[in-house]
């Protein structure tokens, strides 16, 4: 029978696990009812959920290409590309996705969460 092999790592060197999670289109996916009934629970003020209601329906949308422009649509989901107020809106919208473990740690920036875990000896 085999003797167990040392460690080559140091004691205090701990092997961990990430994913890393990029959420497709999160921006134009964001459902603007969810997103108020969500800001609500999370204590926002009235004023300011209707204000961001306001600002994000019936928002204007064409397509420009050299010198040519598609009809225009209007949109009544999601929220713009390259507004500053988009990754902070789909976040406030995502605060239940959290660690199952303690051993885990989720850090997310907009539409990126990373998830972090450490393994011990016999949990991966």
């Amino acid at each position: 029978m085999p003797s167990a092999q040392p460690s080559i790592w140091p004691s205090h060197i701990r092997t961990i696990k990430t994913l890393f999670i990029d959420f497709n289109s999160a921006f134009n996916t964001i459902i603007l009812q969810h997103l108020i009934e969500k800001l609500s629970l999370l204590g926002t003020n009235t004023s300011l959920c209707n204000w961001i209601l306001d600002f994000l329906t019936g928002r204007h949308q064409s397509v420009r290409i050299e010198n040519s422009i598609s009809s225009t649509t209007t949109l009544s989901t999601g929220a713009p590309q390259g507004c500053m107020l988009s990754p902070l809106l789909f976040t406030l919208l995502t605060p239940d996705c959290v660690a199952m473990r303690s051993s885990n740690h989720i850090t997310k920036f907009a539409d990126d969460t990373t998830v972090v875990g450490l393994i011990s000896k016999t949990d991966e």
